[in-house]
């Protein structure tokens, strides 16, 4: 007997017959002897739809309430999961993230989790009932409902298979697990069996949208087995395993596990800035200060002259902000600079763990770009990550180039 969590997104119990299909999908893992515990979203649409009915009450509504407003959402999913385990005659109880113990700090819309309360969780499981448990939530040592942001209810399912030990966490979706690259972007991207949670973790933070980066971050801290799988189809998915650090393991590893993109970034230039010490602070901090996340930096070697050039990207949503921030605050404080930007890039990225034991990876990417004709405005790297930005035009183009130039491609894998 084995004790698994599975949760379900928004997707997957996105209707009444949906919701009937993830019943009988936990039925068979409890007829098989296993103890079931179910994490589920809100039905897709429904958070949005709550979101806008407090926009149109309010412009401004307070953090608390629009966590006692959202958080509903879970609440219906639970209890008619719920119901239509019993009409099956499996015997379920629901929980609110409050009812099962889920404590977190104040912090309300992004909420983290502290602790959970598992003794009466225990005792359902040990009575032989499913536990169905609402996603995305939990509360405060007040006892005030929070959440924890768009995506939490992964993380509520990997903390509730971290506090009980389980065998596995099940993360069931519309996808049939972690693929190579974004099999709508390249027909020829196929399903890894196994990922680590390092490779993960890079593939999430740099725009694959399969898992919560903080669900994975549960994971890896409390070595929780993860897996990726459909809720549509049956199959096997795909297990985010633990990182190894042995070095005969990572020798064996691909090259290349995954290649990520995003066009959800933009490049600003500051050309002739004073090339002394503490002008990387003077440039980024008024923008942190507004709490405007820096992704990539560069900056240029001095000619002769004083001056140098220092390039960075934000997010897409943040490059009005920061424009205004370097134009009103940044250039008179420095006595001058000329600013330039672009929004129309993207940021492509190779990751792997087979990278730590293996050489010209970085020459092999940039040959197959300039065999495209795709010119690499900026390059930013790490032990199992390069990142490359480019024209957005061109980023379809790249991914597919560079998926088959490391054998990434089903072809060449089916060929070897």
């Amino acid at each position: 007997m084995a004790l698994y969590v599975q949760k379900f997104g928004g997707t997957s119990v996105g209707s009444v017959e949906r919701i009937k299909a993830v019943a009988e999908k936990v039925k068979r893992f409890r007829d098989d002897g296993h103890q079931v515990v179910v994490v589920v979203s809100a039905m897709s649409g429904e958070t949005n739809r709550l979101i806008d009915l407090a926009s149109q009450i309010n412009d401004e509504p307070t953090p608390r309430e629009m966590d006692m407003l959202v958080s509903t959402g879970e609440q219906v999913t639970i209890s008619l999961l719920a119901m239509a385990l019993h009409k099956l005659g499996v015997p379920a109880t629901s929980y609110t993230g409050a009812q099962v113990g889920i404590q977190t700090d104040s912090a309300h819309t992004k909420a983290r989790i502290q602790r959970i309360e598992t003794e009466d969780l225990r005792a359902d499981l040990d009575d032989g009932q499913v536990v169905v448990v609402a996603g995305f939530q939990g509360v405060d040592e007040d006892g005030n409902i929070t959440t924890l942001g768009r995506g939490g209810s992964d993380t509520t399912g990997v903390a509730l298979a971290a506090a009980l030990g389980a065998d596995e966490c099940q993360i069931y979706t519309d996808v049939d697990g972690v693929y190579t690259t974004d099999p709508r972007v390249c027909t020829k991207a196929r399903r890894l069996e196994t990922v680590t949670v390092e490779e993960m973790l890079e593939l999430a933070s740099l725009g694959s949208k399969v898992l919560q980066i903080r669900a994975v971050e549960f994971a890896g801290k409390y070595n929780v087995p993860l897996r990726v799988l459909s809720s549509f189809e049956d199959g096997p998915g795909t297990l985010i395993v633990a990182d190894t650090d042995e070095e005969e393991d990572s020798m064996e590893e691909p090259l290349i596990s995954g290649i990520a993109f995003t066009a959800n970034e933009a490049k600003l230039t500051l050309l002739n800035t004073p090339d002394v010490p503490g002008v990387a602070s003077r440039i980024l901090g008024p923008i942190a200060d507004a709490n405007i996340e820096v992704d990539m930096i560069v900056q240029n070697v001095a000619p002769v002259g004083d001056y140098t050039d220092f390039t960075f990207t934000v997010a897409k949503s943040d490059y009005k902000q920061t424009m205004k921030i370097i134009q009103e605050q940044v250039i008179p404080d420095l006595g001058g600079g000329e600013l330039r930007g672009d929004d129309n890039i993207a940021k492509v990225s190779l990751v792997g763990v087979g990278m730590r034991s293996h050489a010209g990876v970085a020459s092999k990417m940039f040959r197959a770009l300039a065999d495209e004709n795709i010119n690499i405005r900026m390059v930013s790297t790490s032990e199992i990550k390069i990142s490359v930005v480019i024209d957005e035009k061109h980023m379809e183009l790249a991914v597919r180039a560079l998926h088959q130039a490391f054998g990434l491609d089903k072809s060449d894998i089916e060929a070897e």
